[in-house]
């Protein structure tokens, strides 16, 4: 199926950590980084958030992020991230 993965950061190293990996493990993935709020780090999966770091007040863990963009490609139901490392 494939995946279109956006991200609000306000943490460019951050980010730039997310892409190395995301693309790494899934190099036809379309990302797509905006800078946004103050100590966001959002993440939407196809459209739907999956992870907010306002939310949660820390950051997911990889394998947590992984295993969401896996059940994209898988043709699965993406679950929210709501653990934080």
């Amino acid at each position: 199926m494939g995946a279109k993965i956006k991200v609000e950061y306000w943490y460019v190293s951050i980010f730039v950590a997310f892409l190395n990996i995301s693309c790494g493990k899934f190099p036809d993935a379309e990302v797509t980084g905006l800078v946004g709020r103050r100590g966001s780090f959002e993440v939407e999966i196809n459209e739907q958030l999956v992870f907010s770091k306002l939310e949660t007040g820390g950051f997911p863990s990889e394998d947590d992020i992984l295993a969401a963009v896996q059940a994209a490609y898988d043709g699965k139901p993406v679950q929210k991230i709501t653990r934080k490392r």
